[in-house]
């Protein structure tokens, strides 16, 4: 099983949420949601993420959209977009970070 670049899973060994920001052989580069330090683990070791971990950890629900009225969240989710076409995955995988930063910031409180 593969994981794409971006989605938030558990590493099973330590029962801690983890964002995937790359793979390479049997293992996934992971790091905590909003960046830091980065590990890897074998694929066996993790799984999805739920939705009420996702939630318990203050990130954005699955498939969240642009808050509608902020000009910031449609610039960061053009900047976001336009790092998916370029096709390189560090660059997806800190757009992506920034974007969810701004939301738990920005629209959770910071959370």
């Amino acid at each position: 099983m593969t994981y794409r670049i971006g989605a938030f899973v558990m590493d099973t060994r330590e029962g801690r949420i983890a964002q995937v920001i790359g793979a390479a052989g049997s293992r996934v580069t992971l790091r905590r949601p909003g960046g830091g330090l980065e590990w890897e683990a074998p694929f066996g070791a993790l799984r999805l993420a739920t939705r009420e971990e996702r939630e318990a950890a203050g990130l954005w629900p699955s498939g969240a959209r642009p808050m509608l009225g902020c000009a910031e969240c449609a610039e960061l989710k053009a900047a976001y977009d336009a790092a998916v076409a370029g096709g390189d995955p560090y660059v997806t995988g800190e757009a992506l970070v920034v974007r969810r930063r701004h939301w738990r910031m920005v629209h959770m409180g910071g959370a």
